[in-house]
């Protein structure tokens, strides 16, 4: 991409904005930073841009696609594109290989951080330069995908794409790709759900080695059936039940292999682990958690579908660690009756991931954190597919009303406690309280709440830590010492 002496509006001064705006900088190109937020921004409103003058735009996803300057800009011409495609179009060559570096891609409405994760551990435990990149989220800039892209120290890049980076992506062409799941998501941006798919199937077009889809969601595999990829590139379905020919999934037990990306011929079965050598996929009792494996198949189909030696992938698979606020104990309470276990999922931002989250514990069990930015979500399905897991529930957040409607028509029997949106300082503590109230020794306190957390907090960080230290503190007060 010649950016030498172009202007560039990047819209949008996050990480990945302002990471950007350094590479295009340090490339001769003239960069015009818009954010109204941030005083370092060059302009604080698009009211202010000489368009005249404009080359590309860089939008953020803050911005969805009717947005009046992006459309401006589709007016003139002037095209309009992701950090992810200024990235892949500025990659330089691998100072190893004399080629840029390959990047495996990782999207779908859930499990995406997860999986990057696991696949970049995996590649670097066989010798590669792998970091994690995209939309995982960072403060460091050095590891923004558009940072990456033009380090020749990077043999390979794992990189999370979100559905509003892929819409305004479309030259990329990924060695390696994989559509976790597909459930409505973000449909106000996307402008509906056959638009979100859409801009999710953009993985899938071009890839080189092995294209990765959930043979259990009827949408992926259609979208892999259909995917226009480079030929030779093999279609790898996963699943948690037994494995057809062409897929990867769990059979009496053990990872099993039908694809032939571990070694066999297609549809030859090959036994590759226990389950139970996973142990970050399994609750303290042994119950898997299916999230964590469905992550787990993907990654691995992804890293042999690259070429990585299965043993030392299988070894660093069996020693990973999930990030935080993903399925993590936070705290314990040891009561007269048993131990009350606390368990951050801040992570579960949508009704499916907290559905996956829910659906890893046994009946009547959970006392259930839920609510917050419900982002036009409706929760009626959720909440009557985990009516049998959920003893009780506490619903915080300033958009409560579709969780409330929720229970009331699905589940009025559940006990439901609303926390008063008033105070965001204290609602965490005033949550994990009223949850203290249901809990009983055996029971879990979960707090997965199917919603985004910036209606209260600063991040779904920011949650998941907040209950952390509220459990703690619930813990040591109450607790049997």
């Amino acid at each position: 991409m010649q950016i030498e002496d172009k202007t560039v509006v990047v819209a949008g001064l996050g990480v990945s904005g302002t990471s950007l705006a350094e590479v295009l900088r340090e490339r001769g190109a003239h960069v015009i930073g818009v954010d109204e937020r941030k005083p370092e921004a060059d302009l604080h409103s698009f009211d202010d841009v000489d368009w005249d003058r404009v080359d590309y735009v860089m939008s953020s996803p803050v911005f969805n696609p009717r947005t009046p300057f992006i459309l401006e800009a589709q007016r003139r011409g002037i095209p309009v594109m992701s950090e992810v495609e200024f990235a892949w179009r500025l990659r330089v060559d691998n100072e190893r290989t004399g080629s840029p570096a390959p990047w495996i891609g990782i999207t779908g409405t859930n499990g995406k951080t997860s999986t990057t994760e696991m696949t970049s551990e995996m590649l670097k435990a066989c010798g590669m330069d792998a970091p994690t990149a995209g939309n995982i989220a960072s403060g460091d800039m050095s590891m923004s995908l558009s940072r990456c892209a033009v380090n020749p120290k990077h043999d390979v890049l794992c990189v999370e794409l979100s559905s509003f980076q892929l819409h305004f992506t479309d030259s990329l062409e990924l060695d390696c790709a994989a559509i976790t799941n597909i459930a409505d998501d973000h449909l106000d941006w996307h402008g509906g759900r056959e638009n979100y798919a859409a801009d999710k199937s953009k993985v899938f077009r071009g890839a080189k080695r092995a294209i990765v889809y959930n043979a259990q969601d009827a949408k992926v595999s259609a979208l892999a059936e259909a995917a226009h990829t480079a030929e030779g590139c093999r279609r790898i379905g996963f699943t948690l039940e037994e494995p057809k020919a062409g897929q990867i999934g769990i059979k009496d037990g053990w990872i099993v292999d039908m694809s032939g990306v571990a070694g066999a011929s297609a549809g030859e079965e090959i036994r590759i682990a226990p389950i139970t050598d996973f142990t970050h996929l399994m609750e303290p009792d042994g119950t898997l958690y299916p999230h964590l494996v469905a992550d787990a198949l993907t990654a691995l189909a992804l890293v042999l579908g690259f070429g990585a030696d299965l043993n030392t992938a299988l070894g660093a698979l069996k020693a990973f660690k999930p990030g935080g606020h993903r399925i993590e104990t936070v705290a314990e309470a040891k009561l007269a009756d048993g131990v009350v276990r606390f368990v951050d999922d801040s992570k579960a931002t949508n009704g499916h991931a907290a559905h996956a989250s829910l659906s890893s514990f046994p009946a009547k069990s959970v006392v259930w954190i839920a609510g917050g930015l419900a982002k036009g979500s409706r929760f009626e399905d959720l909440v009557r597919d985990q009516a049998h897991t959920i003893k009780a529930a506490v619903i915080i957040g300033k958009d409560q009303q579709p969780m409330i409607d929720a229970f009331a028509s699905e589940a009025p029997d559940i006990p439901v406690t609303v926390i008063d949106p008033a105070d965001n300082d204290t609602v965490m503590d005033r949550a994990v309280e009223a949850c203290g109230s249901y809990a009983a020794g055996g029971d879990v306190v979960l707090m997965a709440p199917a919603c985004a957390s910036m209606d209260q907090f600063k991040s779904y960080a920011d949650r998941g830590n907040r209950f952390a230290a509220a459990a703690r503190t619930w813990s040591e007060v109450h607790g049997l010492h």
